[in-house]
């Protein structure tokens, strides 16, 4: 199984665990209340969404990637197309973490 597949499948999995959050409002919430560990943005999300969320993972210092279409990540997590989502458990956050080095060296 590929690199991006099995991201995919941590998606869903931290989504049934009740560990994400989807949408822009409340992942911004999130990131501010210090509870995201991760946001992912989607490639094809528009650039006033990614450059938003970019500014505010990097002002409180939240791990962001650039990862996937709307399509992929909603389908993950059993929903239609999202765009941005943050990973609440730090122990999904971290296996996502090493996923995505591994996913940007390969």
């Amino acid at each position: 199984m590929d690199t991006k597949q099995q991201i995919l499948q941590i998606l869903g999995l931290a989504t049934r665990a009740r560990m994400t959050i989807t949408g822009e409002g409340m992942t911004v919430n999130e990131v501010r209340n210090g509870n995201a560990k991760l946001v992912l943005v989607a490639e094809d999300a528009s650039e006033n969404t990614s450059k938003k969320l970019h500014d505010k993972c990097s002002y409180y210092k939240v791990d962001i990637q650039t990862f996937g279409t709307r399509f992929e990540i909603g389908h993950a997590v059993g929903k239609e197309e999202r765009v941005v989502m943050a990973i609440t458990d730090a122990g999904f956050a971290k296996k996502l973490k090493s996923l995505f080095d591994e996913n940007n060296r390969g």
